[in-house]
Parts: C-alpha cells; sequence; structure tokens
C-alpha cells in the first residue's frame, strides 16, 4: 500500500500562534510515519510555507501542492491543527472544499457557526436538551447601555470575546465598576463581545468523533482551576489546573453528559473530533452548555490526549483514525 501524502497545518493569525505550533508538534509525534508522509505547513500572515532543509518552500495556492526538488506534492488528507483564525473559523475549509481536498475537522459553515460563541449558543439553545446561561451580545461600533446590561443579567458574569479561543480576553466580573473595564479587554481581542451569567457548578469537558458512522464520546474530564477561572494561564501552565480524567461524577451525570454531547454534535454536522464544554450547575446538577471547541488543543498538557489514552487508545492509534475516516467519507 502506498503512503498517503498528509498536511499538517499549524500556525495561524491568532494569539493561539504558539498552542497550535505545540499541538501540531504532538500530532506530528503521535502520526504513523510507516503509513503517511507528513508534511507540517506553517500559516501565518506572511505566507504559508513548509520547511526543509534547505530552506522554506511555498505552498502553491492554487492547489494547495508544494514542489520540492522539482517534484510535485499533492495531498491526500489536510490535518488541520489551528486554532482560531483561519483554521477554526471556516475560512481554511471553505478553501480546502473548493479545491474538493479532504480535511479533518468540521466544515467551513460549522466551524463559524461554532466559532461564533453567541449564535452557537443560539443554536444550540433550539435543541432544548442542555441548559444554556442568560446572555447579552456586543458588537463593535453598535451603541450599549451599561444599565440594560445589569438589567438583563445579573452578577457576577464572564466577559469574553466572542470569537477567540484559550480564554484571551476573558473576564470574571463581580462588581458593577469592573464591567466597562472587561467589556474594554475583551473588545481588544474581537469585535464581538459575549457577556453571561456566571454559573457556578463544576466545569466537564468531553471529547466526541465519529468513526465509519458511529459516535464515540471520549471519558469527560473534570477542571479545576486554582485560578478564579480556567484562563489563558490556567490552561497552558503546568500545576495551575487539575484536570481529572475521566471525571468524577455519577453514572448517570455521565450518561447524561455523553448523550447530550453526542446530540449536539450530531446535530450541529460536527466531524472530525471536537470536545464540549458543560457546567454542572451546584444544587441543580442541570448542566448547562458553554462551547464547541472544533480544533481542540492537543499538545502535551492538552485534555483531549488524557481522555484519548483514559479510553485505553494509543494517540497514533486514534489519528490514523481521524485521518482514514476523513478519506473514506469525503464526498463531493
Amino acid at each position: 500500500m502506498s503512503k498517503k501524502n498528509i498536511a499538517l497545518l499549524a500556525g495561524g493569525y491568532s494569539g493561539e500562534y504558539v498552542i497550535s505550533i505545540q499541538t501540531a508538534e504532538t500530532i506530528e509525534k503521535n502520526l504513523d510515519s510507516e503509513l503517511y508522509n507528513i508534511y507540517k505547513i506553517i500559516v501565518d500572515r506572511d505566507g504559508w510555507w513548509h520547511e526543509t532543509l534547505k530552506g522554506k518552500i511555498a505552498v502553491d495556492k492554487n492547489d494547495f501542492s508544494l514542489n520540492i526538488d522539482g517534484n510535485k506534492i499533492s495531498f491526500d488528507c489536510v490535518f488541520i491543527a489551528i486554532h482560531g483564525t483561519p483554521g477554526e473559523d471556516g475560512r481554511i475549509q471553505g478553501y480546502l472544499d473548493m479545491l474538493n481536498m479532504p480535511y479533518t475537522t468540521c466544515n467551513s459553515i460549522v466551524s463559524a457557526l461554532t466559532f461564533n460563541k453567541s449564535y452557537c449558543n443560539k443554536v444550540v439553545k433550539s435543541f432544548n436538551v442542555v441548559s444554556i446561561a442568560n446572555s447579552v451580545h456586543l458588537i463593535k461600533g453598535e451603541p450599549y447601555s451599561m444599565g440594560t446590561i445589569l438589567e438583563e443579567l445579573q452578577l457576577p458574569m464572564f466577559v469574553k470575546p466572542n470569537e477567540s479561543g484559550s480564554s484571551l480576553g476573558v473576564s470574571k466580573v463581580k462588581a458593577v465598576e469592573e464591567l466597562l473595564p472587561a467589556i474594554e479587554k475583551a473588545f481588544k481581542e474581537d469585535n464581538q463581545v459575549l457577556i453571561e451569567e456566571f454559573i457556578e457548578g463544576r466545569e466537564l469537558t468531553i471529547g466526541v468523533y465519529r468513526v465509519n458512522g458511529y459516535l464515540k464520546t471520549l471519558p469527560a474530564t473534570e477542571i479545576v482551576s486554582k485560578n478564579e477561572f480556567f484562563d489563558y494561564e490556567a490552561k497552558y501552565t503546568p500545576g495551575v489546573t487539575s484536570e481529572i480524567t475521566p471525571a468524577p461524577i455519577s453514572d448517570s451525570i455521565r450518561e447524561q453528559l455523553e448523550s447530550k454531547a453526542a446530540y449536539i454534535y450530531r446535530h450541529l454536522n460536527c466531524r472530525g473530533v471536537v470536545r464540549m464544554d458543560f457546567i454542572l450547575q451546584k444544587g441543580t446538577n442541570k448542566l448547562f452548555f458553554l462551547e464547541v471547541n472544533t480544533m481542540p488543543g492537543q499538545s502535551e498538557n492538552s485534555i483531549v490526549p488524557q481522555q484519548v489514552r483514559a479510553a485505553g487508545m494509543e494517540l497514533k492509534d486514534f489519528y490514523a483514525t481521524l485521518i482514514e475516516d476523513c478519506m473514506k467519507t469525503h464526498t463531493f
């Protein structure tokens, strides 16, 4: 069997560039080199390129190929490892769709929807399977009233960029005077801001993927942060957060979490592996939906690799499964 050429896309245009590079390193290390020729391609604002011992080779964007020593390299599958724009918001996916090239993530429409937290919340709320926190959506340039926000939402609240990952620009607001600075901080990261009521409870996150037509869930993780919330430092600094996999939850909560996550995955028409975040509300045990990560982090500190290992799988087999399923099910 001839080896397949896999493009591993990393980098991106957002503050998550460094995390994406770490994700790609983990994936590259765990892709089976006996099955695949792996070409890591860095995407940044200066260009798209693959590095060889002889230097950088630019991607031919006309057909997404490389020319290495006079040989044209075309790809059988693209493994997208970019967090944030343009790899998680649907832009790369739209480009690859136009080239009829298989890739490992959700399609462009689903990626764009899930990347916009406010729009995604509205769609998931319409499914009537999970609770959603009350929220207000602000758009840069559109007037907003602090009084109206405080009438609609109770303190404490989270203020976050609407289309940003890795908890960049997120604040927890406990007092009225903290609200405006938090909104301004979030607007530095994005043109849209989401303000949500704080739901007290346990943070649970679960990986979901599809293989051979079957939806599968990974063992859930409970996130216990020493910080005020699961912010950038808590996500990427060892020791700041305890991540317990499998999560110490009752069978009934686990079954609810798995079935709700699978329902959302199916009805949003997700592809590849996604990670869904929930809050288990204190006192009520109601599950509140937080967000869908369509390109969850895969660096050594990340949650999905922990969940894969907790499920008794090797990352090498897991990534191969995603690639093979992507190539097999690709239609255009």
